[in-house]
């Protein structure tokens, strides 16, 4: 791409709102001075190629969006496989040689690997991550992290059980009709 052209796809990005979840804030992963993308994680790679470039690299993007389906056709693998290879003929086409880097030629072993472990979704590494983002919240320790994600999480689980158990639980030595009244008198609060 151009100059121009960088600008204009940065600046289009830099006005980018999505909902919370989604993925991350697209605008705080777009640098204006080096006129790219830093810090950007698989999930907003997956999110950018599936819905927000669809403009430009339409075909790669459906490609995408047919592996990532929850059902897919076992027939239909065999045409996913010889569509990724005429897609890359097409981008070998506008993209320079540098643009084939060992993370672009994995596409075409995306359908045999859906042979072989079915769909793509029952995969997916973005739940793990965005855990990890939780344990990493844990931690106040900066010289023993593990230490620190462990007992916050054996804390959270107690916590967690406990409450579960006394809503459960019932009293002793309290007749049941006040104890009951209790409890709805609280639940309506």
């Amino acid at each position: 791409m151009s100059k121009q052209e960088k600008i204009s796809f940065c600046l289009c990005l830099k006005s980018v709102k999505v909902p919370q979840g989604y993925s991350s804030k697209i605008q705080s992963l777009v640098s204006m001075q080096e006129l790219k993308l830093v810090g950007i994680k698989s999930h907003d790679y997956h999110i950018l190629m599936q819905h927000f470039l669809p403009v430009t690299i339409m075909c790669l993007c459906a490609f995408f969006s047919s592996n990532c389906n929850k059902v897919i056709h076992p027939l239909k693998l065999d045409e996913l496989q010889a569509e990724i290879v005429i897609i890359f003929c097409q981008l070998e086409m506008f993209f320079p040689p540098s643009f084939f880097d060992i993370m672009v030629h994995l596409l075409v072993h995306l359908v045999s690997e859906i042979k072989f472990c079915g769909p793509v979704y029952l995969r997916w590494m973005y739940p793990i991550e965005r855990y990890m983002r939780i344990l990493k919240g844990y931690v106040k320790n900066q010289y023993r992290p593990e230490a620190s994600m462990i007992e916050r999480y054996i804390a959270e689980e107690s916590v967690d059980f406990c409450s579960d158990y006394i809503a459960k639980a019932k009293p002793i030595g309290v007749p049941q009709r006040s104890w009951l009244n209790r409890c709805s008198i609280s639940n309506n609060i």
